[in-house]
């Protein structure tokens, strides 16, 4: 059974930060790409990230660009969302999903067939 489960989110103050969890079981992660997604109260869910698995080659949204930093611990069944000098705006439930089109898409969220429930992100004073 396809399984992603996120953790590692909380609260946490401006400027923190944060690693975002991915485990996956019932496939190996080396063989699909995994995309983080964010959706904020009010807001449409929007793409964060996402990770090739194959040569590795890392995507980001603009919005967080040098602050977010994807990763991957194949042993572990696992890929990592490292989030730097977070902002109120970065609040949000963030979600991984598998997809197996052999590219990345941040926009395209019909590509992604396995969703997480989600772990919940607050940045606040």
């Amino acid at each position: 059974q396809v399984q992603l489960v996120e953790s590692g989110g909380g609260l946490v103050q401006p400027g923190g930060s944060l690693r975002l969890s991915c485990a996956a079981s019932g496939f190996t992660l080396n063989y699909y790409n995994i995309g983080w997604f964010r959706q904020a109260p009010g807001k449409e869910r929007e793409g964060v990230s996402c990770i090739t698995m194959r040569d590795g080659d890392i995507y980001y949204a603009d919005s967080v660009k040098g602050r977010f930093t994807s990763s991957r611990d194949n042993a572990k069944n696992t890929v990592y969302l490292q989030m730097n000098s977070l902002k109120p705006e970065d609040t949000a439930i963030y979600y991984c999903a598998r997809t197996t089109q052999t590219t990345c898409s941040l926009d395209n969220q019909r590509e992604y067939s396995y969703w997480g429930q989600g772990t919940q992100v607050t940045v606040s004073s």
